[in-house]
């Protein structure tokens, strides 16, 4: 489900960053031609693509095809792609890489049920983990939920070292 700011809203928005901006400057608050852009926060943008997110994998050659939830998490993981990692086997369980910065941790659970093919974020060691095989009731705390591999688990179940690279689908 699409969400958007109604037209009239951001328009509010809009003018209201340029009053502010031009009364910070001294510019009259309507100035035709002037466009006065939103502070960075240094944080990375927000995909412009919907969620939930189609991502496809290449493992060492062979296609796998996920979806990503929307939550905070995954939106952050987003960001970060196209990515080149290399997944290693822990716990019999999972293959795990370590993501270039760590995400953010909004949603991390006390623990989590895990499913064969879930996409996880462990925000302790700030790492993907991708579940190959199905887990505990409750497994660790401080997963988060990115999404799930929808076709092409078995080229993740071989043993690792495993080459992939994550890339958003077109839409």
């Amino acid at each position: 489900m699409k969400k958007s700011i109604p037209t009239p809203l951001r328009r509010l928005r809009r003018e209201g960053l340029a009053f502010l901006a031009g009364s910070i400057l001294g510019l009259p608050a309507c100035v035709p031609g002037i466009a006065v852009a939103a502070p960075s926060t240094g944080a990375s943008a927000a995909p412009s693509q919907e969620f939930p997110m189609k991502i496809r994998l290449q493992v060492d050659g062979q296609p796998v095809t996920a979806t990503l939830d929307d939550n905070a998490s995954a939106r952050d993981f987003a960001a970060l792609l196209p990515l080149s990692l290399t997944l290693t086997d822990y716990a019999r369980i999972e293959r795990i890489a370590y993501l270039p910065r760590k995400l953010t941790p909004a949603g991390a659970t006390a623990g989590m049920p895990v499913k064969a093919g879930d996409i996880a974020y462990y925000a302790p060691w700030g790492n993907l983990a991708i579940f190959v095989e199905s887990g505990d009731a409750n497994y660790s705390g401080g997963l988060v939920r990115l999404g799930r591999v929808e076709t092409g688990l078995p080229a993740l179940q071989r043993p690792g070292p495993l080459k992939v690279r994550i890339e958003r689908l077109p839409d």
